[in-house]
Parts: structure tokens; C-alpha cells; sequence
């Protein structure tokens, strides 16, 4: 029997662009590129790992977002994923974490799995609870947080570093998990990867395919609300420090004046 592991990622602006919001508050995402959150190919990564050690398996890249969402879909893909899905609805635009763990755990059950595979958050809302949300709506244990994964059988085993703490942690499937950046570097997509991406199947999803309708999503649905935004103030001059033979006491007297010492 096939085993099934789908990874929820996230289409994200990219950080070293120039990020803005739109007229209704929520990113403007036609006024930077975007990207596969970096977080989330370690997810991609540790499911392809997963995927390797077990003799039938298949790993589903699945997202939500706009029709640029798919680019984060296609590197999953290069990066080794089997195939993809892709909800996309005018409705869904504007929805909060909450309305967005609805919608993915639609999307799970419609396609089927044994195993859910998250980032430990997107790097631009940083909010971390996608998994716990997830996990809630599908009644299926959550092993969040892992620096280490590893699958015998139907027993999923995982070690978590706590502040004070190594946690060994252990769940039957069906279960989801989140890894964090401590987990193992991503592979980069091979150029036979990114070309065998380009022919894996992306399946198109929209509202009505799951079942669900536009009253509790959105920015209509949303239980959290952008009520105002301020611009990043822009960049001032630094100060030059000349070294005249007195400048290591100017740099600790600037710092002293700041209270960084």
C-alpha cells in the first residue's frame, strides 16, 4: 500500500524585495516576486527523505493562494516531489490562519493521506500554528517542532530540542509533523529535476471541489483584522569613524551613547 505524504507550503514575497500592502491591507503580492517559503522546503525535504527509506510512497506538495502560488508547487516538484495541488479561489483571498487550515485540511482530506508534513512557519506571517490548526481539524496527533524524522513501519519517531531538554517523541499514522531549519539542509533542484517538474501532473482545486463556500473566508471571514500600517521609516546615513589613532574610543563611546555596552 502506497503511503501517502502530503506537505502543505506557502507562496511567500520574497524577503529581499521590496514588500508593501495593498489598498485592503493584506501583501501586495503583484509588487514583489515570489517564492517557496524556505522553511517549508526543509518539510519538502524531510517528506523526500521519508519517501526514499520506504519502499511505495508518494509525496504531495499542496498549497493555497493565487494563480503565482503554483511557482512554490513547480520547486517542490524540481526539488523531487511526485505531484501537486493547487486551491485557488477569488474567495479565499484575504483569510486568516484560521480560514486558511480549513481550507488545507479540505484539501488533505480530498486527496488522501498518511502522513502531513509541515514547516515550522512561513517566513512572512511567522505565526507557527498552521500545523497545530491542522492537525485539531483532521483528530490526528501532532508531533511539532522536530529537528530529527524517521518512519518504521506505521510508527512515526522524532527528536525536538528543548530549551533545557532533548524530547524523543513517537505517533502511529495518520499524524502530521513540522521540522525546523535544524532538520537538514534542502537539496538544490538538479537541472533533470526542474525540467521532470515541468511534466509531473499539478491538480487545480477550487471551493466547490471541497466543499466549502466563501461566508467564513476571506477578508469578510477573517478573525483577525489589519486595522492599520505603518511604512518602514527609510534607511539614515550610518557614522564614519576615521581611525586617527583615537577611533577605538569613539566606536565605544558611540556604542556606550546607545547603550549597547
Amino acid at each position: 500500500m502506497t503511503l501517502k505524504i502530503i506537505v502543505p507550503v506557502k507562496h511567500v514575497p520574497d524577503a529581499t524585495g521590496d514588500r508593501c500592502f495593498a489598498d485592503d491591507h493584506t501583501t501586495d503580492r503583484e509588487a514583489v516576486d515570489g517564492l517557496l517559503s524556505e522553511l517549508d522546503e526543509y518539510a519538502v525535504e524531510q517528506a523526500l527523505q521519508l519517501a526514499e527509506s520506504t519502499d511505495d510512497a508518494e509525496v504531495v506538495a499542496l498549497t493555497v493562494g493565487p494563480d503565482d502560488a503554483v511557482d512554490a508547487l513547480r520547486r517542490a516538484l524540481a526539488m523531487g516531489a511526485h505531484r501537486a495541488v493547487h486551491v485557488s479561489d477569488e474567495a479565499i483571498h484575504g483569510s486568516d490562519a484560521l480560514a486558511t487550515s480549513a481550507i488545507l485540511a479540505k484539501a488533505i482530506e480530498h486527496v488522501g493521506y498518511d502522513l502531513i508534513v509541515c514547516g515550522m512557519a512561513s517566513t512572512d506571517g511567522a505565526m507557527g500554528v498552521i500545523p497545530a490548526l491542522l492537525a485539531e481539524r483532521l483528530a490526528v496527533p501532532q508531533v511539532t517542532l522536530l529537528a530529527e524524522l524517521a518512519l518504521d513501519g506505521g510508527t512515526l519517531t522524532g527528536r525536538r530540542e528543548a530549551d533545557h531538554a532533548t524530547e524523543r517523541l513517537r505517533a502511529g499514522l495518520p499524524a502530521l509533523v513540522s521540522v525546523t531549519d535544524q532538520s537538514g539542509e534542502a537539496r538544490y533542484p538538479t537541472f533533470k529535476g526542474i525540467m521532470a517538474a515541468k511534466k509531473k501532473p499539478v491538480e487545480s482545486l477550487d471551493l466547490d471541489d471541497l466543499g466549502l463556500t466563501g461566508d467564513q473566508l476571506g477578508l469578510a471571514g477573517a478573525r483577525t483584522t489589519v486595522r492599520t500600517i505603518t511604512a518602514q521609516p527609510p534607511r539614515q546615513a550610518g557614522t564614519l569613524i576615521e581611525d586617527d589613532g583615537e577611533g577605538a574610543k569613539q566606536l565605544a563611546a558611540f556604542l556606550a551613547e546607545r547603550k549597547f555596552l
